[in-house]
């Protein structure tokens, strides 16, 4: 075989991927049509627990060294509450980033390309390689140069929600969810924020958090059908945007947007078995979901780490394979189904009066159960376990949550 591992794609599922593989050992070739370095549609946000990984690896120190601003704190504002409060700590850390991907890729690819993998970047992959149903590597193209065959014992899809790898292996999805939202994001100097902000109205929801060269990066999501209207909007007056939404408006009107505004409606979510013979899938190739929550990058250092560990195991012997893959898939979807539903619910942007009206405020009223929430939404508290009716009776009680049953929107 050329390579123990070949990793598509260069990203931060592919790039952290990689880091790990071969930091225990493996040869390990990455690949990605982009250019390393180069920008990408993304939430940015790194959430706490993904945080305490980078810092784990050693990489925590690249990132603030480049002027990344950690978050410890945020401000929920529903329209009839304001949750303010600390993220709860996760392994001694109690703080999100959100880094411009033009640093984070770069600086997780480097990272790979010191523990000995190589990388090459504008190289696109044109199909798998396979024998007897087996992937045995992939066919490649540098651009302006020739087509190469390249095998390894396991190729690894970390090349996006639409997967070349996934497609072309025929890997099952399953919990699939139609697009219900659009996504515009944009960056902005002198808008100063002490904290993360999350703004949500019937069919709005903004974002606002610090990011890179003193900038803030405002997230915007609307339903579908709303967003070329949204477009057009961020382009000629922002803070429209965001009317309705406190002092937010006057702020963004006090502030410069830079550069140009960034958007899609190509949000999907589903699930596919990340696994089968000759190959594995990390971070979106492998289950993608609405931006709203934010939790993509967390979600592909996470699978780096297990992945990579299964792969270490059944590659070495010590594991099979196929029983390696088996217990990542069941970690990643007992992880991810609680957040998965609800950020599916959420993306619709549907009114919900009864959280509105009874929820949001008896948590609002509640330190400890605030911070318990931002947990939920950093990804350290399971939504489940915050949502289960014991939880919920505790905090509204018997006729609050009767209210809340009576005023949910429909699914």
């Amino acid at each position: 075989m050329d390579y123990d591992v070949i990793v598509v794609g260069a990203r931060v599922a592919g790039a952290s991927t990689a880091l790990l593989l071969a930091r225990a050992g493996l040869r390990v070739l990455v690949l990605d049509q982009a250019r390393v370095g180069t920008d990408t549609l993304s939430s940015h946000q790194v959430q706490v627990p993904g945080v305490a990984l980078l810092r784990d690896w050693g990489l925590l120190d690249a990132l603030t060294a480049a002027g990344t601003p950690g978050v410890s704190r945020l401000s929920f504002d529903t329209g009839t509450a304001v949750l303010e409060g600390a993220y709860p700590s996760h392994d001694g850390v109690s703080a999100l980033l959100s880094p411009r991907r033009t640093l984070l890729d770069r600086v997780l690819v480097n990272a790979a390309c010191e523990a000995g993998a190589e990388v090459r970047d504008g190289v696109v992959v044109d199909g798998l390689s396979m024998v007897d149903g087996r992937v045995t590597g992939v066919r490649a193209t540098a651009k302006g140069g020739v087509t190469q065959d390249l095998r390894a014992a396991l190729v690894v899809g970390a090349d996006g929600k639409h997967s070349l790898v996934a497609r072309s292996a025929g890997a099952r999805e399953y919990r699939v969810a139609a697009p219900s939202s659009g996504a515009c994001y944009a960056y902005f100097e002198d808008l100063p924020l002490t904290q993360g902000e999350v703004h949500t109205r019937p069919g709005r929801l903004v974002g606002a958090w610090p990011t890179n060269d003193g900038l803030s990066i405002v997230y915007f999501a609307v339903p579908r059908d709303r967003f070329e209207a949204l477009r057009a909007m961020l382009k000629t007056d922002p803070a429209q945007a965001a009317d309705g939404m406190g002092d937010l408006p006057g702020r963004l009107r006090a502030a410069s947007m830079v550069e140009h505004v960034r958007g899609t409606t190509d949000l999907p979510n589903l699930i596919r078995r990340p696994y089968g013979p000759g190959f594995v899938l990390v971070g979106d190739a492998g289950l993608v979901m609405d931006p709203i929550t934010g939790q993509g990058i967390g979600n592909a250092l996470a699978d780096a780490t297990t992945a990579s560990a299964a792969i270490v195991a059944g590659l070495g012997g010590g594991t099979p394979l196929t029983t390696a893959f088996a217990g990542y898939q069941r970690a990643r979807d007992a992880a991810r189904r609680p957040m998965y539903a609800m950020t599916v619910r959420l993306s619709k942007l549907r009114p919900d009066p009864g959280s509105d009206a009874v929820l949001f405020p008896a948590i609002a009223a509640d330190p400890m159960q605030t911070s318990r929430f931002f947990g939920v939404l950093a990804g350290t508290v399971p939504a489940n376990e915050f949502l289960a009716p014991g939880n919920l009776r505790r905090l509204v009680g018997l006729r609050g949550l009767a209210r809340m049953v009576l005023r949910r929107p429909p699914a």
